[in-house]
Order: C-alpha cells, then structure tokens, then sequence
C-alpha cells in the first residue's frame, strides 16, 4: 500500500512559501534572501524547514551550483498561482489609477507595438499617470519558460494556440499588402502575378523562424516569388523598401500606418491572401484583478477603434 504524506496546515507558515518561491525561482539560497529581505542564515533556516515539510530536498549541490530536483520543477508554476490566490483572498478587490504606481508588462510583435503602444500609453497616462508599462521584446510563446509568463499582463498575437494559463479574445483582423515606394517603376504592374513573383521581394524572418510565412503560405499555394534581402521585423522591411526598388508583403494596418512618413504605396496583391486575427491574451490568474480587467479594456478598445480592414487605401 502507498503511504499518503500528509501535512498540517495549522502548522504552515505562509512566510515559507514565500521564501519557497525565492528559493525555487533563483535557485541559489544567497539571491533568495535578498529578494525577500533576509539574511542568508534566515533563508538557509528557511530551507531546511521546507525539505522537512515537504520531504524533498529541493535543492541540491551540483559542482560549484545548485540544481532544483523534480520536485522544486513541479512546485514552481503552481506555488505562483497559490501564493497570487492567497494574495487575492487577503487584499481586497480595490483598484484606483490615479494614485496607482502598478506596473505592466506586455509581450507582443514590433509592428504590433507600433500600432498599439502609443495609444494605449496615451489613454493610460489620462487615467493612472504613475502606471508603467514594459513592452518585452518578442519571443514565442511555445518557447518561453514558466517564469517568465509569470511577469506578462497582456500578450497580443494572431496565433491560433491555445496558451497554457491564458485566456484569449479577439483584438481585431488584418490581411496583408503589397508595399513599394512611391515612384517605384511600373509599380501598377505588381497587380499581375507574375510580374509580382519575379520582383525583387524583402522577406521578414523573425526570431525562431527559417523562413517568411507569406513563403510559406504561397508555396501551399503553388507559387513563389524572388527573395533578395532577409530582415528580422516588418518595420524594417518597409524602411528598406522606402529607400529602394524592393517590394514587400506585410500586415495592412502597419502598411497604412506609415504610407505616409515613408512615402509608400499601398497596392492589391494579385493573389488574395484572406484576412487573419490578432488576439489579446490574459493569464486566468487575474482574470477577476481590477487592475487587470482595468488594461484589458483600455487594449480592447484600441482594438475596436482600428476597425476593418476595408480597401480604400489600395493605389
């Protein structure tokens, strides 16, 4: 038969699984006890307490640094959430943004950034001025450790995916354009496909791809179009077109944004590529936060003034 170990709550201190959460997310007794304020014997105290309760050591000495056991892996992403429930429970329901000096963290694309931050920055700063917010540089989502997931607000992306511990809502819809310079020769010629695919194109591959998914997409499709530079983010993509005879293929509300101050042309792409959507994502752990809820609205309703995507734009 198994035994069952169990544990006397009456006999927990909540201190310990602050410290718990130190000691698991640095992985080093010494940077434990200066996050949470104590000295090193403290923390050390600390730790023998929790592998006597929990019967596991936890940490342990490999060479010269110490490596979590299974045990402190598995603890990590829940004892989070706990502690964020038991802080819920013991702090009441109150959120007022003008004497606020919360901080955010939100993780989205750079064209998306361009579009999003300085309107949600604008309607933040009338409301709450002492709020901060932190634009993370990108990285996907199926590539990001538990820890750092902890730290997001808000996460926009168009991916279909489900996120583990996230709740997703429609941001708005996009589809994609062909950019070139104004001036740029025969440019009414880029409706026909053929001239389209042997143009000279610039291809946007970000961090963790191989290749633009437009390729992607057109080899499902068939086709396939003639690349001469690589570069990492569509902003760069439409400066680089800006400053020659290149064209791109990019999101159409980026496109629109900066038509203007880069001197671009905003033409039909001869084969349609469909409209897709942008989400907003959430962690459940503060679905009911007033805080939270407070940002979301402020996102979602930048989302909702972008509008359709509609086709006056096209030259």
């Amino acid at each position: 038969m198994i035994e069952i170990h169990t544990v006397n709550l009456s006999s927990i201190d909540l201190n310990l699984l602050v410290a718990l959460d130190a000691l698991i997310s640095e992985v080093h007794v010494g940077r434990a006890a200066r996050k949470i304020g104590l000295s090193q014997p403290a923390a050390s105290h600390a730790l023998k307490r929790l592998r006597d309760l929990v019967a596991d050591p936890l940490l342990v000495r490999v060479g010269s640094r110490m490596e979590l056991t299974p045990r402190a892996i598995a603890l990590r992403e829940s004892l989070a959430e706990t502690l964020q429930r038991v802080q819920t429970l013991l702090v009441a329901d109150s959120f007022e943004p003008g004497t606020t000096s919360r901080r955010f963290s939100i993780l989205m694309q750079d064209h998306l950034a361009h579009l999003v931050v300085p309107a949600l920055f604008k309607r933040v700063h009338a409301h709450a001025p002492g709020v901060r917010l932190d634009v993370l540089p990108w990285q996907s989502p199926a590539s990001m450790k538990p820890e750092r997931f902890r730290s997001i607000d808000l996460l926009i992306s168009c991916s279909t995916n489900e996120i583990a511990g996230f709740q997703r809502e429609t941001f708005f819809t996009d589809t994609e354009v062909t950019v070139v310079r104004k001036g740029y020769p025969s440019a009414s010629r880029l409706k026909n496909l053929e001239t389209f695919l042997n143009s000279r194109h610039v291809a946007v591959v970000g961090r963790g791809l191989t290749e633009d998914p437009v390729d992607s997409w057109l080899r499902q499709e068939g086709v396939a179009r003639q690349i001469v530079l690589r570069v990492p983010s569509y902003l760069q993509a439409l400066q680089a077109v800006a400053q020659a005879d290149l064209v791109a293929f990019v999101p159409k509300r980026l496109a629109e944004s900066l038509a203007t101050p880069l001197s671009l042309a905003v033409l039909r792409p001869p084969i349609d590529p469909g409209e897709y959507l942008e989400y907003l994502f959430h962690p459940r752990r503060v679905a009911q936060d007033p805080a939270s809820i407070w940002l979301r609205k402020l996102a979602l309703d930048i989302g909702e003034h972008l509008g359709p995507t509609g086709s006056s734009s096209f030259q």
